[in-house]
């Protein structure tokens, strides 16, 4: 007496390209049932590519809103604002909890920074007036300092 085949769990499954949220849920209920040979393979692969870049992105991001609002914080000590300061302190909350997650990403902080910087400069430019040449070439901060709950440039 042969197998029976197990019925599908979804039946229809849900299209990828009709809800990916949906979606997203029925591919994990099938990992987590062993149930592989439903699991769209090739999206799931996709998917899994696609949050190591937005992890990346989001790491990036926090440190370029960072140094652009230390940027400011420094080259126009005039207009400091309670906003500049919580903006910094949100970012290095966010830079803390990415890195913890990623040991990887924490160890790639020096290139993420490098990347950054000009973004961070012409952000800090555009928002202060001041030329770009007003700003240092490179980074001013090591990331001890970047990451450093209290600091903040004088």
């Amino acid at each position: 007496m042969g197998l029976a085949k197990e019925k599908p769990l979804y039946n229809p499954p849900t299209d990828y390209e009709d809800d990916d949220y949906l979606w997203l849920y029925e591919q994990i209920e099938l990992l987590r049932l062993k149930r592989i040979n439903e699991v769209d393979l090739p999206n799931v692969i996709r998917e899994l590519e696609d949050m190591g870049s937005e992890k990346l992105h989001a790491l990036e991001s926090s440190y370029r809103l960072l140094i652009a609002h230390l940027l400011k914080w420094k080259f126009q000590p005039s207009k400091r604002s309670t906003s500049w300061r919580v903006t910094i302190g949100r970012e290095r909350d966010n830079i803390q909890s990415r890195e913890v997650d990623s040991r990887t990403l924490a160890g790639q902080a020096g290139q993420i920074v490098d990347r950054v910087y000009r973004r961070s400069v012409r952000e800090a430019a555009d928002e202060t007036g001041l030329p770009k040449s007003a700003f240092p070439a490179e980074c001013p901060w090591t990331l001890e300092q970047l990451r450093q709950e209290d600091f903040l440039p004088e």
